[in-house]
C-alpha cells in the first residue's frame, strides 16, 4: 500500500510557496504522492471541508520543480467546470515537466451554488464529466484536436485518470474511464465492498485507493492504527490529509517516521 499525502490548501492567507517545503519533506520521508483539492468558488469561505483555495494544476507544477520522485495528483478536480482541451493541455504540459508523475483525479462536484456562479449546468454534471474525460483521453492518445488542429505535447503514456467518489455513478465512471479510483469517507470494510463492485463492472484492472483525514481528536498512534487497519484490505494507495498548514511539516515528519516509509 502506497501512503500519500493530501496537502493543505484551505486558507487564502497561507503562502502557497510553503507547500514546497512540505513536498520536500514528504519525499524525504518516503511518501508516494501528493494530492491537492480543487474548488473554483466554494461557499462560505475556504475550510477543511472545501479546500482548493489555490489552483491545483498550477500549484503542482510549482511542486514538480522541487521534487524528483513523488507522484502529483488532484483529489479531486471538478471536471465539469473545466474546458476539456485546456485541461488536456495543462495536464500534458505538467507531464512534460514531471514525466510519469502526474495523476489527473476528477469528480463531478457536489455544490450547486458553485455551478450556478459560473453558469454551469449542475444537473448535467455527470454527463459533462464523462465528456471531459473522453476528450482528455482522446487528445492524450491521438494528438488530434477538434477541427483538425494538432494537440501537443502528447503525453506518452497518457496521463492516468483517477475517478473519485463512491456513488454508483462514480463507480461506473471509474470502470469506464479510470486507470484508478479513489474512495473518500469510507471505512476499510466499505471500501472493500465498493472495490468488489467496481471490479464486477469492468474486465480490466482499475487501481483502487482511498483518502482519509487525520482528525483533530486522533493522536499519531491512533492514525497509525487506522492506517494499519486500511493496510489489511490492501488498497493500492491511501492518501492522508494531515491538517492545515501550521505544523504540517512536523506532522508529516512524525507520520513518515512512525510508518518507517523512508
Amino acid at each position: 500500500m502506497r501512503v500519500d499525502l493530501v496537502l493543505p490548501s484551505e486558507s487564502a492567507t497561507d503562502d502557497p510557496r510553503a507547500l514546497a517545503e512540505l513536498a520536500v519533506a514528504a519525499e524525504h520521508h518516503g511518501f508516494g504522492a501528493l494530492w491537492l483539492p480543487d474548488h473554483l468558488l466554494p461557499p462560505h469561505g475556504y475550510n477543511t471541508t472545501y479546500g482548493g483555495v489555490h489552483e491545483p494544476l498550477v500549484t503542482l507544477a510549482f511542486l514538480a520543480a522541487h521534487t524528483e520522485r513523488l507522484l502529483l495528483g488532484t483529489s479531486v478536480l471538478i471536471a465539469p467546470l473545466r474546458e476539456p482541451v485546456l485541461l488536456a493541455k495543462q495536464t500534458a504540459t505538467l507531464h512534460a515537466l514531471a514525466p510519469g508523475r502526474v495523476l489527473l483525479g476528477v469528480g463531478t462536484g457536489w455544490e450547486r451554488s458553485e455551478f450556478d456562479a459560473v453558469g454551469a449546468d449542475y444537473a448535467a454534471r455527470g454527463r459533462r464529466t464523462d465528456e471531459v474525460l473522453e476528450a482528455v483521453r482522446e487528445l492524450h492518445r491521438t494528438g488530434r484536436g477538434p477541427g483538425g488542429g494538432t494537440f501537443a505535447p502528447t503525453p506518452s503514456p497518457p496521463v492516468p485518470l483517477v475517478v473519485g467518489g463512491t456513488s454508483a455513478s462514480a463507480l461506473r465512471r471509474a470502470a469506464r474511464f479510470g486507470d484508478a479510483w479513489q474512495a473518500v469517507g469510507r471505512t476499510p470494510e466499505q471500501f472493500s465492498d465498493d472495490r468488489k463492485h467496481l471490479r464486477s463492472l469492468t474486465s480490466w484492472e482499475v487501481s483502487a485507493g482511498a483518502r482519509i483525514t487525520w482528525r483533530a481528536d486522533q493522536t499519531l498512534a491512533d492514525l497509525v492504527a487506522e492506517i494499519d487497519r486500511w493496510s489489511r484490505v490492501e488498497p493500492a494507495h491511501l492518501a492522508v490529509w494531515t491538517g492545515d498548514l501550521e505544523g504540517a511539516r512536523t506532522r508529516i515528519a512524525a507520520l513518515g517516521e512512525a510508518l518507517a516509509l523512508g
